[in-house]
Order: structure tokens, then sequence, then C-alpha cells
């Protein structure tokens, strides 16, 4: 990983914009800010830059990147830090961004849930899907089973080397880490209870072609609801038209997405609609001004939660804190080609 300017311990840091979140989105808000001269400061409660991408499955590809047509969560998250490194930003790591107060020059105070203090002219909140955690399904022993058989993110896939391995659910993550284990498992089933996927199209292409392949057992209509074995996972039961059926296998993956919470920045005075911020799609800014939302965390009419999306909104994002910043300023758009990348001379 490139090398960050990782925070130590001080009273109050002051920035030009304030990032709460540091995924994707958040760490390409800072290269899209230093083109134009303004200084970052991102606060993330993991303890490593990155979001989901690094601390949940940083081995899983991606495949809508501009440019790449695949790369792991990891090694996009490392190629963002070095993207980034020219403009040195701050981190606070490992601290949840708890209040905003409003000082009496027009800035803002962000206050940490250890104290740490932030100052700036603009927040900028990139927090993705915000606090998060699996969502479950309703098996009666399947805590019985964590770490022993049943794991809900997959953050190491050689351990599945040679394994026989059931995945449950039908969205993208269901279907792209079905067909990643094909390569590393000894065989691996994808279960969901509809024929239909709420996939890309491309990625239930290619499950059907390894199923006919012989490669994929794909059970539709299909549901696992229950979980044997002594004091490790050894077999699915699993809930079909015709019946029931025993599967013998080394884990079970049930991939059903997150559940999301925004935790404390649902109480900031901000107009939320499902758990998301509503923000206007001429800059992406909230109903208050000054606070702006990019990424997963905001919604608007035709919102797609893809990280593209998300560079997006980030780049006219800076653009608006800018003028905000400087009012008397002229902010005129170069490419980077012309511009180059130079850090703060």
């Amino acid at each position: 990983m490139a090398n960050v300017n990782y925070f130590t311990k001080s009273f109050m840091i002051e920035t030009d914009i304030i990032i709460i979140g540091a995924g994707p989105c958040g760490l390409f808000t800072v290269f899209e800010a230093g083109l134009i001269k303004l200084r970052c400061h991102l606060i993330d409660t993991l303890p490593i830059p990155g979001g989901q991408c690094a601390e949940i499955y940083p081995k899983k590809p991606i495949y809508d990147i501009p440019g790449y047509p695949e790369v792991l969560a990891g090694e996009l998250i490392d190629n963002l830090m070095k993207q980034i490194e020219p403009f040195k930003p701050g981190f606070t790591l490992g601290e949840r961004a708890e209040n905003i107060i409003k000082e009496e020059d027009g800035r803002f105070c962000v206050i940490t849930n250890l104290g740490t203090k932030h100052v700036a002219p603009i927040i900028c909140i990139a927090g993705g899907l915000g606090c998060f955690e699996p969502r479950k399904p309703p098996i009666e022993n399947i805590t019985s089973f964590e770490q022993r058989g049943v794991e809900y993110i997959i953050k190491d896939p050689a351990i599945y080397k040679d394994k026989k391995v059931v995945v449950a659910g039908g969205g993208d993550s269901a279907l792209d880490w079905s067909i990643f284990l094909t390569d590393i498992a000894k065989e691996v089933s994808l279960v969901h209870r509809r024929t239909e996927f709420r996939g890309a199209l491309d990625s239930v292409e290619k499950v059907n072609k390894l199923h006919v392949e012989g490669k994929i057992q794909l059970l539709t209509e299909s549901e696992v609801i229950g979980l044997n074995g002594n004091g490790k996972l050894q077999s699915v039961l699993i809930k079909q038209k015709d019946g029931n059926i025993t599967k013998d296998t080394d884990h079970f993956i049930p991939l059903f997405g997150l559940s999301p919470k925004l935790g404390p920045i649902a109480e900031w005075g901000l107009n939320i609609d499902k758990n998301a911020i509503e923000v206007d799609t001429f800059d992406y800014s909230t109903n208050v001004p000054g606070i702006y939302a990019i990424g997963d965390v905001n919604t608007y009419p035709g919102k797609l939660k893809l990280i593209l999306c998300g560079f997006h909104e980030a780049t006219l994002m800076v653009q608006s804190a800018y003028k905000r910043i400087n009012p008397d300023k002229k902010l005129t758009l170069k490419y980077t080609t012309v511009n180059g990348v130079n850090g703060f001379d």
C-alpha cells in the first residue's frame, strides 16, 4: 500500500474538506479536490483506508471500473491510495464521526467518538452504507456454525481451496463469488429462492455457462433451511419444490447483502429517505449548505449504487465545494493531461 499521512492525535485538525468515509469514493474525492488545490482529511471507523473493499472483500473481483476488465477490490484501493499520495491527505482512522457543530465563522466542526475535532468549511459524507452488518438467513442454529463453516463475507478465498462450498443469494456478490470460487474450490453450489437473479446480466450468463459445463451446481427455487455438523459444518438442508435434500459441504456462505444503519449521521438534521441521504444531483449537496453526500450513502431519482457513479458524484461535488470556499475566484476546469498532478507546490 502507498505511503499515507496517517493522523497522529492532536487537539484539532483544520482542512478544506472533511471526508467522512475512506472507501473508494472518499479516496477519489481527495484526488479530484487535489487537482484544484483543496486539502482533505478523512475520518473512518475502520482501522485502514478502503472501506468495505479493504476490510470485507479485498479479494472480490470488480468488473465495472473503466479501464480495468477485472480488478480485485483490494488492488483498486491500493491504486487509489497511490493516486492520492501526491496530495498528502490526512486520516483519522478507527474513530466514528459523532457530532457536527457549526462554528461562528461558518465552518463545521466534526467531533469523533474519541473527541478528536476536525474543522473545515465543507463536509463530504462518503460513508457507503454507513454502519453495517450482514443480513443473516432465518436458520435456527446458524450462529452455532459461524466461523465453523458459515461465513457471511469472504476475506481470504484461499480457505476454500479444494473444499465443497454452498453459496446462497441472488445478487452480484453471490454470482461473482460463485464464479470466482470455481477456480479454487473442489465443488461450488449456488442456491437461490427464485429462477431470476438480481445481478449483472453478464454474471448471470457466466453462472449459467459454468452450470452447463458442470463447474457450478445451480439450485434455483431452493432455500437453505438447516445446518448439520458436529462442532463444524458438514451438510446443509435445502428446501426444494419436490422436497428437501441434504447436501454435504464444508462451507455455507449466505450473501444476502448488508443491513445498513446510518448511525450518528441520522441525527445531523439531513433529509433522510430509507437510510439514505437525499441530495441535489446538480452538485450532490444536501439540505444543509456546505454538506454533501456521495456514493452509496446518498439517494436521488435514478440512483445506481455503483463505485463508478460515486466517482462521478465526487467530481461534481468538489467543483461546487471550491466555489463555496472561494466565491470570488473563477474555477476553470482543465484536463489532467494539461494540469498534471504535482501535489501542492
